[in-house]
């Protein structure tokens, strides 16, 4: 959910920095909704999302019909879960770290899945989660998690080997 998520946000126009931290968001804050959690959030309507897609106030950021609370540290948007921001180095520590190395290639297919899919269903929170996310998800989390692995057993060889040739 994370780096689709990311990718999603990244294809909208925000900054990679922003983006790691909505991806990083938006996994916590759907973790905590299956669990229960329910906060009320700003609507926006129809025609308020067409005439800005991503839309960024005081203390909240939009994008599409989706929002989350935001914070600023050292001149950067940061998006918060409590009083807790996601910052890029969470996100590589919760997230990338992982992929055992292997982030950059599920990075980049997450944006070309992203950029297959009309803006419209970009900025709709329930369409991205259905049209994009839910359909893919066992799918991506199988693949990504098996090209870690390998990534991880080749590391584990290639260090075996390291050392079997310093003896």
């Amino acid at each position: 959910m994370a780096t689709l998520q990311a990718a999603r946000a990244s294809v909208l126009g925000l900054p990679l920095d922003m983006s790691l931290s909505w991806g990083l968001n938006r996994a916590i804050f759907y973790a905590a909704a299956k669990r229960g959690f329910k906060k009320p959030i700003r609507g926006r309507t129809r025609s308020s999302i067409h005439e800005h897609p991503v839309l960024e106030e005081k203390d909240a950021y939009f994008l599409g019909n989706e929002m989350a609370y935001k914070t600023e540290e050292k001149g950067k948007t940061y998006f918060i879960i409590g009083d807790k921001p996601q910052r890029v180095e969470d996100f590589k520590k919760q997230i990338e770290s992982r992929f055992q190395g292997k982030f950059n290639e599920a990075w980049e297919e997450a944006l070309e899945l992203v950029k297959s899919f009309d803006k419209e269903i970009l900025l709709s929170q329930k369409g991205f989660y259905q049209q994009v996310y839910k359909p893919r998800r066992d799918l991506l989390a199988k693949k990504w998690t098996e090209f870690s692995s390998h990534a991880r057993h080749t590391s584990k060889i290639n260090s075996s080997n390291a050392r079997a040739g310093d003896a």
